[in-house]
């Protein structure tokens, strides 16, 4: 299957290697979102199958910004990343409805899929 993906991360750099790497696999990057404001304005318009969400955000924490995302019915999946360990986050992840957590440095294809119904 092709999912339609939203990756909102502050930096730049993360946004464009994560385009081209998921591209790659077979992913349809549909948008990109800098902050979770713009993340939950983006999510809405564009209907993405899949969020990437970066743990955080210059203004609201990505664990809000999942919560948000994932309490309405037919809402995305949401993949929560950082360049920080899991462990570093203990039940936030669980709690937020995000379906897990890929390490920044460990992104690719089949970690989404894994995470992905």
């Amino acid at each position: 299957m092709d999912w339609t993906v939203l990756i909102v991360d502050d930096h730049p750099s993360f946004r464009a290697s994560a385009r081209v790497l998921l591209e790659s696999e077979g992913f349809e990057v549909v948008g990109e979102a800098v902050d979770g404001a713009s993340a939950l304005s983006e999510a809405f318009r564009l209907r993405p199958q899949v969020v990437l969400l970066d743990v955080q955000l210059p203004d609201i924490d990505g664990f809000d910004v999942a919560a948000q995302i994932t309490g309405k019915p037919g809402s995305p999946a949401v993949i929560l990343v950082s360049s920080r360990d899991s462990s570093d986050f203990g039940p936030l992840v669980s709690r937020s409805g995000a379906r897990g957590f890929v390490p920044k440095a460990e992104l690719s294809g089949e970690r989404l899929q894994e995470l992905l119904p």
